[in-house]
């Protein structure tokens, strides 16, 4: 069992100093694994999703929502790994105006949109988090032909 990303904590620290929080609003899929971390470092049993669906790994397009929610999120966080553009950001704002919106990673252009986070990268970046990815055995260099 591997343990959490560094930055979680960091973000976790973070936000127990702004609380106390009623309730995390997790953004599906990316926000549900740090909104996991962060409910427990700050003793959060009260977790709800908003989930949108605006672009895969390849492709970015307008967002989706699959299921809204109907709490204005006063006292709550709004958790995601990360945000991009600030589409996904903006429209889960609008969804929860109250809340208090935490990120790992901010990128430029959605930066705006967020009250917290740890990391700014730039625009280009693209962010492989652990739960998105599979380990597997690379050859070393001195056995590739």
């Amino acid at each position: 069992m591997g343990a959490a990303p560094p930055r979680l904590p960091r973000l976790s620290w973070r936000l127990v100093e702004k609380g106390p929080w009623k309730g995390i609003f997790a953004i599906t899929r990316g926000g549900l694994v740090p909104a996991a971390i962060i409910a427990r470092e700050l003793d959060i049993r009260l977790i709800d999703t908003i989930c949108l669906a605006s672009y895969d790994w390849q492709n970015q397009g307008s967002a989706n929502i699959l299921k809204p929610v109907t709490n204005e999120g006063e006292g709550w966080l709004l958790i995601d790994d990360l945000v991009d553009t600030g589409k996904t950001a903006k429209i889960a704002r609008d969804m929860v105006p109250k809340a208090h919106f935490a990120t790992v990673y901010a990128k430029p252009e959605g930066r705006p949109n967020v009250d917290t986070f740890i990391t700014e990268v730039s625009q280009d970046t693209w962010i492989l988090f652990p739960w998105d990815s599979q380990a597997q055995f690379i050859e070393p260099i001195s056995k590739l032909e």
